[in-house]
């Protein structure tokens, strides 16, 4: 049932070009109890959000069934996750777009991605720990929060980016995410110059607003 619900909401605000005003209309309109939506959902805010984490927990079961992904290291790793993360936000473009559009403040954007935030952020735990694991002085280890809030900065980066990208195939979005993920583990690993200067031409070249 809560995949049901989940569908019939996205595809309901693609054909009507709005969102429903009420739990009891949207109700009405897929023909279910109320009592049915709230079994699993405690607002219509709550589904939102929950969408955004559907999108981010199919692309963790993806890239953890690959062969070896386990062996992979850490900046593997995310790279994996990045492209099939926005693999399956590109399956859902038109609700993406409708969704983060509509939001017209940062604070409605991110009320919208709190659960993803979250979930994002103890991936990212997890990815810090093992890097942290293979360096030999705990000196040159680094702290978990602070590289953690770094990571959802550069995926807020990244989906603004591809949000705007109409460059074919987002031949362009894969580049951002080659070069901001490289950029992010030379930082970690105290070697960015290269990199950074790398990055920032390329983000010279596309012009990319980042406010």
């Amino acid at each position: 049932m809560q995949q049901k619900i989940l569908e019939y909401y996205m595809n309901s605000v693609l054909e009507h070009e709005k969102e429903p005003q009420s739990v009891y209309r949207f109700c009405k309109e897929l023909k279910i109890e109320e009592s049915a939506f709230y079994a699993h959902f405690g607002s219509l805010d709550q589904l939102k959000a929950h969408i955004f984490t559907q999108f981010f927990n199919n692309a963790i079961d993806l890239i953890q069934k690959e062969k070896g992904y386990q062996s992979k290291t850490p900046k593997e790793k995310l790279l994996s996750f990045y492209f099939t993360f926005f693999e399956v936000l590109l399956l859902n473009r038109s609700y993406v777009l409708f969704a983060l559009n509509k939001q017209k403040t940062p604070l409605e954007k991110m009320a919208t991605l709190k659960s993803l935030r979250h979930a994002f952020k103890e991936f990212i735990t997890v990815l810090i720990q093992d890097g942290n694991a293979l360096k030999q002085s705990k000196f040159s280890q680094h702290p978990e929060t602070v590289f953690a809030e770094g990571a959802w900065l550069q995926f807020i980066f990244l989906l603004k980016f591809w949000i705007e990208d109409t460059s074919s195939g987002f031949e362009k979005t894969d580049m951002a995410i080659e070069k901001s993920v490289r950029t992010v583990f030379d930082l970690f690993d105290s070697t960015p110059v290269d990199s950074v200067i790398d990055f920032g031409k390329f983000l010279w070249k596309e012009k990319f607003n980042l406010v």
